[in-house]
């Protein structure tokens, strides 16, 4: 095509890619440089951790992936990727009492909640009966005016509230509360804080629609069905090259960089206006996790058999529980209980072989105090629910936040979340404004940092590809007209 775009990724995560591939497929020529030997970033697997089996490094479940309106528009399965669910998406095991289960349906998780049922269907019907339109909302930026504002009115009230104060006003039963609990707690900070509760929503309505499903063969084959249709659309991808002088790079109309504002603020060549450089000093990052994975001789042993059969289960007791863990790692103080979330991939899909995928939620940047703590304290957590889970254990893996950091540096001190998801923060990614993914004229950012923030979705690398594009249309209008035709 006359006059094509040019387009330079930096950075091959799940973000960057979907920003190459959405300009690939408009036109554009695109090329991708990442500083690791391996496209992914924190999407990635290995059948190097044990013999015979597949570890995701970072990512596991992905309720928000099988949701994304751009993995969608992409239609990865058409390039080899494949959804697999358990027959439960999550559990959330207690002490003493059979465990919240949340179930494929709104009406099958109701039946199982007893004198919940009625608060539970009026709490998240109508998210379930618009899933689609809810996940569309929470997945475009907030300055953007919603394809769906009654939706967005509907769930706005209930958003807002912290998880733990609508947990205790809907529900009676300690299941219900753990499970909206459990759920709320994927944004990384306690469920006494203010939004906790949409995540409690859309997590818990996901789970009864689209389910919380695992990546066939390892998360890594996502990034594969990505790669698949780049190289159909002839991306380049360049591994272990480190981009830290944007000088260096070849000219293009657009720059995206998959990167958090610490990195984006020590690049060499970037002039940012003096606004933007302000918003991205001040930037906070979250709370980590300690990631430990678990090679075993059988499944878990969990004292409930149901919890067995969830691909993700939430170990951190009741909601008092979780409010005292959680706002243990607010206070930079490690929890002797904390918030541990595993997946049972094996469940969903035994040519994984038998492998247990958790993580703590600890300090940022925490440093155990003697070798083996937060190993220890997981296995302690689980073992409460499942007796005997110690001796299924032949293996161990362990990263720290340090680690995590070291093997992919968006990873601040360990925060998953590209920066912490409280307060404005939660919503205005990473600043306010009408154009939220510009840093400057050409240059665009795409990493969870930015709108609509974390997740294994490619939602900040699909609008920050939509800047990219609508700036270049208006530059080019003859562009555009060669698109079209």
């Amino acid at each position: 095509m006359d006059n094509q775009p040019r387009a330079v990724i930096v950075g091959a995560g799940p973000n960057g890619l979907t920003a190459a591939a959405r300009l690939a497929m408009a036109g554009w020529s695109v090329d991708i440089y990442e500083r690791a030997d391996w496209a992914g970033g924190a999407a990635a697997s290995s059948a190097e951790i044990f013999p015979g089996t597949i570890v995701d490094l970072g990512a596991a479940g992905h309720p928000f992936g099988v949701a994304s309106p751009a993995f969608r528009a992409l239609d990865l399965e058409s390039h080899g990727l494949r959804w697999l669910n358990a027959p439960y998406p999550m559990a959330h095991p207690l002490e003493g009492a059979p465990a919240g289960i949340l179930q494929g349906s709104l009406a099958d998780t109701a039946a199982e909640l007893g004198a919940d049922a009625r608060a539970w269907t009026r709490l998240h019907g109508h998210i379930v009966r618009h899933i689609d339109e809810h996940v569309g909302n929470a997945l475009t930026p907030l300055v953007r005016w919603p394809d769906r504002p009654v939706r967005l009115a509907q769930f706005g009230a209930a958003g807002i509230v912290p998880a733990s104060q609508l947990g205790r006003a809907a529900f009676a039963t300690p299941q219900a509360r753990a499970l909206f609990a459990g759920s709320a707690v994927h944004a990384i900070t306690s469920p006494t804080r203010p939004f906790t509760s949409a995540f409690g929503l859309l997590f818990g309505g996901l789970g009864m629609t689209r389910g919380w499903p695992v990546v066939e063969g390892g998360t890594g084959a996502l990034i594969d069905a990505l790669l698949n249709l780049l190289r159909s659309h002839h991306a380049r991808l360049h591994t272990g090259c480190e981009v830290r002088d944007l000088r260096e790079l070849p000219a293009a109309e657009a720059i995206i960089v998959n990167l958090t504002p610490q990195q984006i603020l020590g690049l060499r060549g970037l002039e940012l206006p003096s606004r933007v450089r302000r918003s991205l000093a001040r930037w906070r990052y979250g709370s980590a996790v300690f990631k430990v994975d678990f090679h075993l001789s059988e499944p878990v042993p969990w004292t409930d058999s149901c919890v067995g059969q969830a691909g993700t289960v939430h170990v951190g007791g009741t909601v008092e529980e979780i409010c005292r863990a959680e706002g243990d790692v607010g206070k930079r103080r490690m929890p002797e209980r904390p918030l541990v979330l595993v997946c049972q991939q094996y469940v969903a899909d035994p040519s994984r072989g038998l492998t247990l995928w958790t993580y703590a939620h600890v300090p940022r940047g925490y440093a155990e105090r003697y070798p083996g703590e937060v190993t220890e304290l997981i296995t302690a957590q689980i073992e409460r629910f499942a007796p005997g889970f110690r001796d299924t254990i032949l293996a161990t893996h362990a990263t720290s936040p340090a680690e995590l950091e070291r093997w992919n540096p968006n990873l601040v001190g360990g925060d998953i979340a590209g920066g912490s998801m409280t307060g404005l923060q939660t919503l205005l990614r990473p600043r306010l404004s009408p154009h939220p993914h510009r840093l400057a004229p050409g240059v665009y950012m795409a990493s969870s940092s930015a709108a609509p923030g974390a997740g294994v979705h490619g939602m900040p690398g699909w609008w920050a590809a939509e800047e990219a594009r609508n700036s270049q249309i208006k530059s080019f209008p003859s562009i555009r007209r060669g698109m079209e035709r």
